[in-house]
């Protein structure tokens, strides 16, 4: 029987290994496409860490699929919170608490889980269950606010009670998320201005609710506009974001730019032990 040796060709730094059977026809191919830390990151949204295994190259990208079911989930929630063209209340959209966006975004994380991607994966899952746990709030069938039901408010849901709960809930969802924004900083600009304005406006649609507990509700709505402006930003620069990893996968050469902030940060592509070696010798 003979058999094929390997051949091995270099195309822009790509190489492939080609091993087959001449009598049976038969070739396997491997290509593995190498990249810079710093593309990496930029693709991937993720520092270029060893792994055990390249995944990177056997699977799809998921990182811009999460980003997709965040992108349109956002930017529909902050046009409905600005009261663009009239629109009021989430009940005619809830479709994008419970599908659009956490869908998306489970599937992208449990890709990112099994590619090996530490910080998309733990940014999927945290934005999946947020809209899962917020689109709660937007069904009426649920009665939430009914503990707190009056004869003036058969509701209960413009009740201080229920208003200061929902206020608490997103404060600490601000905190989170801020705490999110300190690790984006080792990565690029518009990332971690995502997480930074997304931060802010959980504060700030956290004092619409303290307003209407307090039954202020032309202050309210104010800060629910204000709170809808941020979040049409954090959708724009999270589709601005989305486009440049769709492209780069695309194979269309942008030079857009995403601020790297990862040349101020040491080197991560080394082992954790070289990295912890590191570490004491500094």
């Amino acid at each position: 029987m003979a058999t094929k040796e390997p051949a091995t060709t270099t195309n822009n730094g790509a190489k492939m290994v080609v091993v087959g059977d001449e009598e049976k026809g038969l070739y396997r191919t491997q290509t593995g496409v190498t990249m810079s830390p710093e593309l990496f990151e930029k693709l991937y949204l993720t520092p270029k860490v060893p792994h055990v295994g390249d995944y990177n190259k056997r699977f799809a990208n998921p990182t811009a699929l999460g980003f997709v079911g965040f992108v349109i989930s956002t930017f529909t929630f902050s046009i409905v919170c600005m009261g663009w063209g009239g629109a009021q209340g989430f009940t005619p959209v809830v479709g994008i608490f419970f599908f659009v966006g956490p869908v998306l975004l489970t599937f992208a994380m449990i890709f990112e889980w099994i590619m090996g991607n530490f910080f998309p994966m733990m940014v999927m899952g945290l934005f999946s269950v947020f809209w899962l746990s917020f689109g709660m709030l937007q069904l009426p069938t649920l009665q939430l606010g009914a503990p707190y039901a009056t004869a003036a408010d058969p509701t209960g849901l413009a009740s201080p009670e229920y208003n200061s709960v929902v206020a608490m809930y997103l404060i600490v969802w601000g905190f989170a998320l801020f705490t999110f924004f300190i690790f984006t900083c080792k990565i690029n600009a518009v990332f971690a201005a995502i997480f930074l304005l997304v931060s802010v406006a959980a504060w700030v649609l956290s004092g619409a609710y303290w307003r209407v507990s307090w039954g202020d509700y032309e202050g309210a709505a104010q800060l629910q506009k204000a709170g809808g402006a941020l979040l049409f930003i954090v959708a724009a620069l999270g589709w601005y974001m989305c486009f440049i990893i769709m492209a780069g996968e695309m194979r269309i050469t942008l030079k857009l730019p995403v601020g790297d902030l990862s040349h101020f940060w040491p080197k991560t592509d080394v082992e954790l032990a070289t990295a912890e070696q590191r570490e004491h010798s500094d």
